[in-house]
């Protein structure tokens, strides 16, 4: 058995690396640092709360797309895990669900127990922030699947709501308001472009400040705040702002017969959207792939809004960007951006 010539590690997957990363994660999650027991075993155990009367669960999975090649360049990974649980969570909070419990998926050529540590720190404030648990993952190390150095993560939230608070988009009526809560940047979305600027421009990340901070600054998590607008009964819809812009999702919270006018020329884009337009990037592409300073959208009645914008650090303080009107186009884009 001494001179087996073929073995699970002589091909690359460290078993016992593996191990010592789960009894990290044991030790350091859950609340107040205590040992998490839902670490380590088959399967994750939570409770639904007691208080909801008529319980759906919500359910949200999502990645973090290429940006991580942005982590990978800067050799900074502490960050990723906030945007990864940031995905998912600000998805469930668009039903009016408050996020339970959230799980990861991890998989690499090689265990880098340094690196690990660093994606499990930002996984773990993501979820303080969105106060839910992290009840478990799964981390596969892959040699020859992914090349060196290279990884991918993905995340799995759930959340609970009670049936007759689920946000319903009917409940929309004309001149109702649209409002902007600002994002903390790009996100999430749209780097395989970025990079392909920065390529084409020849552009050293690491040397250049002002993007090194920007792109890698992790995705605003509006769990918390949003979820104190639907207690308050607020907010009558709302949507997440990722992937496709503004357009795209917010034509998916708006009812048929109705149109949420936006006026672009409301829209304040946070610097590196004006940086990025300035590389012969035009409007529609902008509007298209990036959330242009737009992280999340309001839909209320007027008279809420300044009970809303208390509610609200100044940085990310709503504004007003459209209304409600009649029409069959669900979302129109007017005027232009101000960049």
């Amino acid at each position: 058995m001494k001179n087996n010539k073929f073995t699970y590690q002589k091909s690359g997957v460290n078993i016992h690396a593996a191990d010592r990363f789960v009894n990290f994660i044991a030790r350091n999650t859950g609340k107040k640092k205590q040992k998490n027991k839902n670490i380590g075993g088959f399967g994750s155990i939570s409770s639904i709360p007691k208080y909801i009367k008529d319980p759906k669960i919500v359910a949200s999975t999502d990645g973090v797309g290429t940006k991580i090649e942005i982590a990978n360049i800067l050799n900074k990974f502490d960050t990723i895990g906030i945007d990864l649980v940031a995905m998912c969570v600000n998805d469930l909070i668009v039903q009016g669900a408050k996020p339970l419990f959230f799980l990861d998926y991890i998989s690499i050529n090689k265990i880098n127990l340094k690196k690990l540590k660093s994606i499990l720190k930002g996984i773990n404030k993501g979820c303080k922030i969105s106060d839910c648990d992290l009840a478990g993952g799964e981390t596969a190390e892959m040699p020859g699947t992914y090349s060196k150095n290279k990884f991918d993560i993905a995340g799995f939230a759930v959340g609970i709501v009670d049936k007759k608070n689920i946000l319903n988009k009917n409940n929309i009526k004309k001149n109702d308001l649209v409002l902007a809560i600002p994002s903390s940047g790009v996100h999430s979305n749209g780097y395989s472009l970025i990079r392909y600027i920065l390529k084409r421009k020849k552009i050293n990340l690491k040397k250049n400040k002002f993007l090194k901070n920007e792109l890698i600054r992790p995705t605003k998590i509006y769990v918390k705040d949003v979820l104190k607008l639907l207690k308050m009964k607020l907010i009558k819809s709302c949507a997440n702002i990722t992937g496709g812009g503004l357009q795209d999702n917010l034509s998916r919270v708006i009812p048929n017969g109705l149109t949420a006018e936006i006026n672009l020329s409301k829209i304040k884009p946070n610097k590196i959207f004006k940086w990025i337009k300035g590389q012969n990037v035009n409007d529609h592409e902008m509007l298209k792939t990036f959330n242009c300073g737009v992280g999340f959208c309001l839909i209320t009645k007027p008279t809420n809004i300044d009970r809303i914008k208390k509610v609200f650090a100044k940085q990310f303080e709503p504004y007003v960007i459209g209304k409600i009107t009649v029409g069959k186009k669900k979302v129109k884009l007017n005027e232009k951006v101000s960049w």
